[in-house]
């Protein structure tokens, strides 16, 4: 009598086992990826930062200015961190996901100011895909007459 009460349990506990419960995981569906454009004017005196969709229309736009009351400090990379921190809060709730650079530093300059790649390491860092970076800045090509006369400065 023994031997088959202990072959029921094995046969039970078989069953509970070979029961297996096919819970299908629902299908997530992906994210539509929104792509914009960050326009970065960068000189040794300001930080602009111009955010807009695909289309050029303004999604937001933060300057050095805004973010603090001293003026010597508008085109410091610690400022240009508290920009990109805020253009990150402005374009969080829209779903843009995907970046594309244009820098522009003052005509003529060899150089965009020391905001520019602040501004990029910060985004970057707060999950953002960046997909191209492109220096916009404009060069001269002969213009007006440098100031000076003939025989230029003399002191």
């Amino acid at each position: 009598m023994p031997k088959n009460k202990t072959e029921t349990n094995k046969i039970e506990t078989n069953t509970e086992e070979s029961i297996k419960v096919n819970v299908e995981t629902p299908k997530v569906k992906k994210k539509k990826e929104v792509e914009a454009v960050i326009n970065i004017y960068t000189s040794f005196n300001n930080t602009i930062v111009h955010v807009t969709d695909m289309s050029g229309r303004t999604i937001t736009k933060v300057t050095g200015g805004m973010t603090t009351k001293h003026g010597r400090l508008k085109a410091n990379p610690t400022i240009a961190m508290f920009i990109a921190k805020r253009v990150d809060e402005n374009i969080k709730d829209l779903g843009i996901s995907q970046l594309y650079f244009r820098i522009r530093a003052k005509t003529g300059n060899p150089a965009p100011g020391p905001g520019a790649n602040a501004i990029i390491k910060s985004l970057s860092r707060a999950g953002y895909k960046i997909l191209n970076i492109l220096d916009t800045t404009r060069t001269p090509r002969g213009g007006p007459k440098k100031k000076g006369g003939r025989r230029g400065r003399r002191p």
